[in-house]
């Protein structure tokens, strides 16, 4: 679990609750008594069996001591739970609990709906960044900074197009989780191998009505050894953990002195170090950087989780569970620490223009080139700004200077015409037009998700 800032509050999004043992108990009794329901329905058990059971099957009529106990005696994960079920059911209910089904079957898809769970907590978490960015991205849309590639000035660009990047991304994150759930949150009834000898004829109607009453879908062939649905979950969210990592990391970079371009929340009273007292620590966005950079640790193990030998193999399960919880909780606990960077985020606008500014004018080497080009072609214009720029840099002279004194530029470019595509104000491209769209894309998202999805 990631450090909580001394002074900076980040609420609990969730997710860890769902995935106690008291939760894990629980989601495992809501399969026995959905598997009961749809089993009666079809006529596999009595009808009195299936109601005792579902009445039964929570937490407050079981004995826990008695699970826990029965869990250290027998070594299995499961078979306490449905001992003790089958004894908290009156009459003969008890003694159709868990007919035709095998562990796997209850826990896996007990563990996909409290994974559900956090993906519904993950969506309403990206629909409040998405929202905050819709405004930063309006609020920022020409504000100056010089856009850096290969981590040097490049061409003038704004933060609101830095922003409208970062929505693009998480946009397309909301996309992929959406149109996963119906390929990973999926209900598993195939019996001891998968081939539903346990239950026959009636096995796929018995998945199938089990699975509606969960909320799910249920596996076309539910075999033990299938674990790319949940596989591809975590590696949506290690996709998620990249994007939120390199935004982290881009304000953690943005944040330093000698950037200066924004800061991350820093309420009065936030202790940065315990012997430099001037320090003011990045400290949302280090959490955000290392949450992400466990979430991708996680690909390789559902990856290898998914090499089960023969029809199954509990070690190849244990992988996927760990994989799949960490996931779930390291995910919340970066997404909430971006809801609560980005509701708090400074940017200085003053700052960005003095960084643009460094240069003396070379940012816009590209802007006058081209204009020059129309005049004495492009590669000519190139060759003639290049050595402008050159001899700005080795000789330490403003570019103004450099410019005039080549014939070829003084030839094609008056100085009025020089000092007009000097300005980065007049080269940003569509930097607002995109910032503009990103945050309606953004607000649109945003107001798609809590709409069911078919």
């Amino acid at each position: 679990m990631l450090e909580e800032p001394t002074s900076l509050r980040i609420d609990d999004p969730g997710i860890r609750t769902l995935f106690t043992e008291a939760a894990r108990f629980q989601s495992w009794l809501d399969v026995e008594a959905a598997l009961a329901q749809a089993q009666a329905e079809l006529g596999i058990i009595p009808h009195g069996a299936a109601r005792e059971i579902t009445r039964k099957a929570h937490l407050k009529y079981l004995d826990l001591a008695t699970v826990r106990a029965g869990l250290a005696k027998t070594g299995h994960p499961l078979v306490p739970l449905v001992w003790e079920l089958d004894r908290a059911c009156e009459g003969e209910a008890g003694g159709y609990v868990h007919w035709g089904a095998t562990t796997q079957n209850i826990t896996q898809t007990g563990q996909l709906l409290q994974v559900r769970r956090a993906h519904d907590i993950f969506l309403r978490q990206l629909a409040t960044i998405l929202t905050t960015l819709a405004d930063l991205a309006e609020r920022t849309k020409d504000a100056l900074l010089p856009g850096r590639t290969h981590g040097q000035h490049a061409v003038p660009a704004t933060f609101g197009f830095k922003v409208a990047v970062w929505i693009d991304e998480l946009c397309r994150h909301v996309e992929r989780l959406r149109a996963c759930e119906g390929r990973v949150f999926v209900a598993m009834l195939g019996g001891g191998a998968g081939t539903l000898a346990s239950l026959g004829e009636l096995g796929l109607a018995t998945q199938e009505k089990m699975a509606a009453r969960l909320g799910m879908r249920p596996m076309t062939v539910p075999a033990r050894t299938i674990g790319d649905h949940q596989a591809e979950y975590v590696l949506l969210l290690g996709m998620l953990a990249a994007t939120g990592g390199k935004i982290g990391r881009e304000i953690y970079t943005l944040m330093k002195q000698e950037f200066g371009e924004v800061e991350e929340p820093v309420p009065p009273g936030t202790v940065g170090s315990s012997t430099m007292p001037q320090k003011r620590n990045p400290k949302l966005s280090q959490d955000i950087i290392a949450a992400a950079a466990q979430i991708r640790a996680l690909v390789p193990l559902a990856l290898d989780a998914m090499q089960t030998e023969h029809e199954a193999d509990r070690t190849t399960s244990i992988m996927m569970s760990r994989a799949l919880v960490q996931a779930c909780e390291l995910t919340g606990d970066m997404l909430q620490r971006m809801v609560a960077l980005f509701g708090g985020l400074q940017v200085f606008p003053a700052r960005m223009r003095e960084n643009l500014d460094l240069s003396g004018g070379l940012i816009m080497a590209e802007a006058l080139m081209l204009e020059l080009g129309k005049q004495i072609g492009r590669q000519r214009a190139h060759d003639a700004v290049y050595d402008a720029a050159q001899a700005s840099v080795t000789q330490a002279r403003p570019f103004r200077e450099t410019l005039a004194e080549d014939p070829h530029v003084s030839a094609g470019l008056t100085a009025p015409q020089i000092e007009a595509l000097l300005d980065p104000a007049r080269y940003t491209g569509l930097c607002r037009q995109f910032a503009e769209r990103g945050a309606a894309t953004a607000r649109e998202i945003a107001a798609t998700i809590d709409r069911p999805m078919l």
